[in-house]
């Protein structure tokens, strides 16, 4: 294991410059971070199904699918230690790969963060709140927990979904049963929320490494249309305290969940100033695609120091920034405007970042633009002006 130097003062392995990373996923996120660890000199092989994913593009990739033992065990030989872009890996293959590789972040935070009924008890054991939930198996269940909850409430399946997936808000008694029928056809338990009325959502992505270091990036607030990320605006508006309650909270979970790599907390903030963790994910996330251009260290660089086992960066925060997401329904006019040098505005300097996805349709993320600005609603108004994102609205 080239680069790999075994054991430190805390008796535990460090991945050193010169060794090889696997990545369970070949997707924007790998790719991004292949070009993270690729300046501190690190090596990657990806495993995806897609030929010429976004990050097998750039290393090399065995092309094969998630469930694939035979594909897995290759990963493991050509890599010093692996890692995972995405939570939705086979349980079976990630036991796997623990066994024959190094895995730092473990299938146990992969376990409890792929079912939502796990994460949210997880979550509480760190002594912090989540939105009252009701286990789901039956639409009579489902009568219960509504009337327990009230409505609207929102119903879940406990794995798979993302995006707004597997998601229906009942606003009415008869949703109920519609809803329980639709969502139960993927056949795994249901999760009934109490729907939060928040005033804003926010996000906040922890790095821990093995060693126990923890560090936290800079709040971002964020806007979903359709539900799907649209833009993250950083530093986020709301009261210093709450700035801190935020970080405090996602350092909180990452210590008991013992994580290792990120974890980004995604939260609800009320009206009276109250925080609700509504999700987590144990990898790099959309809504910290801003610390790539505005933080001294970004979460990418962040992710391959934690699972390598190196010091964390410092992740100060060097300029205001506004991340907007680029969906299929974008891309041509952001390539056309690129292209023709269309954006000249002392105010906001455009940092566009492509993913290089073979195809482009409506809703999907094909990329996003970091506006690093003065203030960020100069960010906000020029997403405005450039009549890009003419038809989203949250």
């Amino acid at each position: 294991m080239s680069g790999t130097i075994i054991g430190d003062n805390f008796g535990l392995p460090i991945i050193g410059p010169g060794s090889r990373i696997g990545v369970l996923g070949g997707g924007q996120l790998g790719r991004m971070m292949a070009l993270a660890g690729s300046n501190l000199g690190y090596h990657f092989v990806t495993l995806d199904p897609t030929p010429e994913c976004p990050c097998g593009q750039l290393t090399e990739q065995i092309v094969a699918g998630y469930d694939d033992k035979k594909a897995a065990r290759l990963l493991a030989e050509r890599s010093d230690v692996i890692t995972y872009e995405f939570e939705n890996v086979d349980a079976e293959v990630a036991a796997l790969l623990e066994r024959l590789s190094y895995v730092p972040q473990g299938s146990k935070l992969l376990f409890t963060t792929q079912h939502r009924l796990r994460e949210k008890a997880a979550v509480e054991a760190a002594g912090v709140k989540v939105a009252p939930y009701r286990k789901v198996s039956s639409e009579a269940e489902l009568q219960e927990a509504v009337t327990q909850l009230g409505i609207p409430s929102v119903l879940k399946t406990a794995t798979g979904g993302y995006d707004g997936k597997g998601q229906w808000v009942i606003k009415s008694i008869a949703e109920i049963g519609p809803a329980y029928t639709e969502l139960s056809k993927a056949g795994t338990e249901l999760v009934l929320e109490q729907f939060i009325p928040f005033v804003k959502e926010l996000s906040v992505i922890s790095a821990r490494s093995p060693r126990g270091e923890i560090k936290t990036f800079p709040v971002a607030e964020n806007i979903h249309v359709d539900n799907i990320l649209h833009t993250s605006i950083v530093p986020a508006r709301v009261e210093a305290d709450v700035l801190h309650e935020a970080e405090q909270l996602a350092a909180r979970i990452a210590e008991s969940m013992e994580a290792v790599g990120l974890l980004a907390v995604e939260m609800f903030l009320t009206q009276d100033g109250e925080l609700y963790v509504n999700e987590l994910a144990p990898r790099p996330h959309n809504s910290g695609h801003y610390t790539m251009e505005a933080c001294t260290t970004s979460q990418f660089e962040q992710h391959v120091r934690a699972i390598c086992n190196l010091p964390l960066g410092e992740v100060k925060l060097m300029s205001p920034v506004v991340m907007v997401n680029v969906l299929g329904e974008h891309l041509d006019e952001v390539v056309g405007a690129l292209s023709q040098g269309a954006w000249t505005n002392s105010d906001v300097v455009p940092k566009v970042h492509l993913y290089g996805k073979s195809g482009s349709a409506p809703k999907r993320k094909m990329g996003h633009i970091n506006l690093l600005c003065h203030d960020v609603q100069h960010g906000l108004d020029w997403i405005q002006q450039t009549n890009i994102w003419r038809n989203q609205h949250s």
